[in-house]
């Protein structure tokens, strides 16, 4: 049996993934549950979480959970419950965000829509991250740590509510695996480019920018999330921010937005 057939020590680790309903987020859940990991499927959509579980190859494994990270008391909640329904949470993706839509440039976007970005992305990754790193070191066990995080972290978007919420979502990772380090928990960021899920409607267009042709899809990002995940793969990864973008960042290719009403 190689490495890659045993990534995952699937009796003494258990994951949770935020955002498991749609896009990333879902890919990785599943893909964690076919590893044989079992696995907290948590998202804010009743319907996508329950189809997310029902499509995955090993359900089983899967737990879910329905709430709203946006709330801080939604996020203890998850907290408790997966401690109950998995022991020890030894892996963490953070990959819930809000849609964004293309309309909500710097002069359009309204406070409630910068608040819940904000609050999805950086402050539920923070405080979920802490609280179980806490557990981790109490325990005297090593974990993994992988936030989505985004191409728009260094590059603008024109949606500078989603591209501040990405940026300080990558330094927080740094910020955690230098802290963490010490305990033997990894902290990485994974970076998707364009791909045609979740929150982002993909113009087929943008894959003439795109090195290798074409847009990607969250199966894309699945088995290196995995890898970055495993601690036999990548026991000396941390800190890291994992390109999975075809190459598209190594173009620019939006231009700025025309502002009407000013």
């Amino acid at each position: 049996m190689s490495l890659l057939d045993a990534a995952f020590d699937s009796a003494n680790e258990a994951a949770l993934v935020t955002g498991a309903g749609n896009g990333i987020g879902r890919a990785v859940a599943q893909a964690l549950v076919s590893a044989g990991v079992k696995t907290m499927f948590a998202d804010v959509s009743e319907q996508q979480l329950a189809g997310a579980i029902a499509a995955s190859p090993r359900p089983e494994l899967a737990v879910p959970w329905l709430g709203d990270l946006a709330d801080p008391a939604a996020r203890e909640v998850l907290l408790t419950e997966a401690q109950a329904a998995l022991g020890l949470v030894t892996h963490f993706v953070h990959s819930a965000s809000p849609p964004r839509r293309e309309t909500d440039h710097a002069f359009a976007v309204d406070q409630q829509t910068w608040d819940r970005m904000h609050a999805v992305n950086l402050d539920a990754g923070f405080h979920l991250s802490r609280q179980l790193a806490r557990r981790l070191i109490q325990a005297k066990r090593p974990g993994s740590f992988l936030l989505l995080t985004s191409l728009h972290a260094g590059t603008p978007r024109n949606l500078p509510h989603y591209s501040t919420a990405k940026a300080a979502m990558a330094m927080l990772v740094r910020e955690l695996a230098k802290t963490l380090g010490r305990y033997q928990i990894r902290v990485n960021a994974l970076v998707p480019g364009a791909i045609a899920a979740g929150g982002f409607i993909a113009d087929p267009a943008l894959a003439r920018h795109i090195p290798l042709g074409r847009l990607g899809v969250s199966e894309d990002l699945a088995p290196m999330a995995l890898a970055v995940l495993s601690n036999r793969i990548s026991a000396y990864v941390t800190g890291a921010a994992i390109v999975v973008d075809g190459g598209l960042s190594l173009t620019n290719w939006f231009e700025a937005p025309v502002l009407d009403g000013v």
